[in-house]
């Protein structure tokens, strides 16, 4: 039985994620935008994910696909500087760097250092290729590691972190991660506060390490804006399957943006995979509590024990930089 302070702790985190979806507004070319945390900045409720884009062989049609988003309307692109060894980045700075297409994008890419040198190192790197003088959002990534945190702050890449932005190197500054909630937890209650914060969203999550249940309602009482990413728990199925749960992926897409989330990354390498995601943002309508909970019940027997979150349950989607870093086999 609820205690009335457990209670209206309750009722305030129901009402701030209640507001978080209601506030949904519509870009200027009709997709669906949502505040991004403290930020202030309005971004479009998908973002474009580098890891796939960098994973398009044709140079050329990356580029066109990469411009197509824009002119759709999904304008906030995700990359990181670990990213195809570094060429997702730069096929993404050759399509910003034409037609002042970078103007229209609210950019985004992650930091792989956990010290001063290296944190300062990548963010020239990722400069560089990305062909821009500025990274509007700056997020140290995959902090999968209990060390992780301690080493951000204690090596000095927060630090570096901090300086970039008073030069104007970077506008705003989060982190990613996707294995454990308590990790998350941890850099939120570190001394500093964070804009943005990376995190795994889907519906399997909500039964096993479940970041939506643990980490966003301390980031919406933080005003820390949430970004959504494996929201298909790892890898497009061709539009019907989600890691063999038995859904289709624009259910498992709206599931996810019926939550306090401001955007959610999609992993799409081929024009009808965009077209699928951009159609169901664009006539986005908040799933119902019975509409969610009908889905939740659906994947209960398969989502709680990890076997498809394997992110979560294994090390086979951590960066081999990061397994290097903390001395295990990047095989």
């Amino acid at each position: 039985m609820l205690n009335r302070r457990d209670f209206l702790k309750r009722s305030t985190i129901a009402g701030l994620a209640a507001q978080a979806v209601s506030r949904t507004g519509f870009g200027a070319s009709g997709l669906p935008t949502r505040v991004l945390g403290r930020t202030g900045e309005r971004v479009s409720i998908l973002c474009l994910g580098g890891w796939h884009v960098g994973a398009i062989e044709d140079e050329k049609e990356a580029i066109r696909f990469m411009h197509t988003a824009v002119g759709e309307g999904l304008t906030f692109f995700d990359n990181a500087w670990e990213y195809h060894s570094g060429r997702a980045e730069e096929v993404m700075g050759k399509a910003l760097a034409q037609d002042g297409y970078r103007k229209k994008v609210f950019l985004m890419t992650k930091c792989c250092g956990r010290d001063y040198k290296e944190a300062k190192q990548h963010l020239e790197d990722s400069l560089r290729r990305l062909r821009t003088d500025v990274i509007d959002l700056w997020q140290f990534h995959e902090v999968n590691y209990d060390s992780d945190p301690d080493w951000i702050f204690e090596r000095g890449a927060l630090r570096a972190a901090i300086e970039a932005r008073k030069e104007g190197k970077i506008r705003f500054i989060g982190f990613t991660g996707h294995k454990d909630p308590r990790i998350h937890l941890k850099m939120l209650s570190k001394p500093f506060d964070w804009d943005t914060a990376q995190m795994p969203i889907n519906v399997l999550d909500a039964h096993y390490r479940s970041f939506q249940k643990e980490v966003v309602p301390v980031c919406l009482k933080k005003n820390v804006g949430v970004i959504g990413m494996k929201g298909l728990a790892g890898g497009y199925p061709q539009g019907k399957l989600v890691a063999g749960a038995g859904l289709k992926a624009v259910e498992c897409y709206r599931y996810c943006l019926s939550l306090p989330v401001a955007s959610q990354v999609v992993g799409v390498s081929n024009m009808d995979q965009l077209r699928q995601c951009v159609e169901m943002a664009r006539g986005f309508q908040p799933m119902t509590e019975e509409e969610k909970s009908k889905l939740l019940a659906q994947v209960k027997d398969v989502a709680g024990d990890g076997r498809l979150e394997l992110f979560k349950s294994t090390q086979a989607f951590d960066s081999p930089v990061h397994r290097r870093q903390h001395g295990f086999s990047a095989d």
